[in-house]
């Protein structure tokens, strides 16, 4: 049986996040591992690791709120929107405090239309923006509606300041940080980036990442965390064997969890406490099956020696 959990890793600067994954499947020898979540490469923090069966939930995770702490520089603006970019414009920095700067963040909070960066992931005409970038190619791209619900300032010492950001999926830091620097009339660059949660799994319990190059395979599994994890803060829904069967088989069950609206998407449990699956409740009290695990059931598991 293949193990399926989470492996929350504090990823290190200058690797991608699918290095990240590759050095995962090596380390615990699995084929099947997704992030939730890409970080840009000179970024850190938490990049969870979803494993086995549970790469199914890998959408349900990436869709929950993220935290970053970002030290911005100011004074420059570069083509990636950090100080791994070419410098491409700079001006001085004046009559920036804390009071600016706070007053200066208040317009980027809420629901908000952000353009992508030329250097990211995002699809145009079948090929990812940074390829295009690398090229030299720039193309119009759309904005984006995506979620900022705080800002705070920590720290103000000119040439630079320090945020921390709690947002939705698709937020960009560095086009944030562009965004807020021309708002301040200098210019902006990310210095460092450092996510300190994904959903409910924050920088304090992740791995570190010269423990997951270097310790043995058991030591890691043993920090890996049950699936459903992931969905910590979901609605509960426990079933008994026959109602168990019919979900697993694709089948709507006349249940639903207290108080959840149609719509709503819960954690689906057999009566043993293994995870079964994800499930939408529908109108009348039922919940059909949206993703069924299959690996995650009791009895002898099989790891890497």
């Amino acid at each position: 049986m293949i193990e399926a959990g989470v492996l929350v890793v504090d990823k290190t600067a200058g690797v991608t996040s699918f290095d990240a994954v590759a050095l995962v499947r090596r380390r615990l020898g699995l084929k099947r591992v997704g992030h939730a979540g890409t970080l840009d490469p000179d970024a850190t923090g938490v990049l969870p690791m979803l494993l086995g069966e549970a790469t199914k939930l890998m959408a349900y995770l990436a869709e929950q709120d993220k935290e970053y702490v970002a030290t911005l520089r100011l004074g420059l603006t570069t083509d990636t929107g950090d100080l791994s970019g070419r410098v491409v414009a700079e001006a001085p920095v004046r009559d920036v405090d804390r009071a600016r700067v706070e007053e200066a963040c208040r317009p980027f909070l809420g629901r908000i239309k952000q353009v992508p960066p030329m250097f990211s992931a995002v699809h145009h005409g079948g090929r990812r923006l940074y390829e295009l970038a690398r090229e030299g190619l720039e193309v119009v791209r759309e904005p984006r509606e995506v979620a900022i619900h705080a800002i705070d300032v920590q720290e103000v010492s000119v040439p630079q300041i320090r945020l921390r950001v709690v947002c939705g999926k698709g937020t960009y830091l560095r086009t944030l940080a562009a965004d807020l620097g021309a708002a301040l009339g200098c210019g902006a660059a990310v210095e460092r980036l450092v996510r300190t949660r994904v959903g409910p799994f924050a920088l304090a319990e992740a791995l570190s990442w010269e423990a997951l190059v270097a310790e043995p395979a058991a030591a890691l599994w043993s920090r890996v965390r049950p699936a459903e994890a992931a969905l910590l803060d979901w609605p509960v829904l426990r079933l008994d064997a026959r109602a168990m069967s019919r979900f697993e088989h694709g089948q709507s069950v006349e249940l639903a969890p207290a108080r959840s609206a149609a719509g709503a998407f819960v954690r689906v449990h057999a009566a043993d406490g293994r995870l079964v699956g994800v499930g939408e409740v529908l109108d009348g009290g039922r919940t059909r099956p949206v993703r069924v695990l299959h690996a995650d059931r009791p009895g002898t598991r099989l790891r890497p020696a």
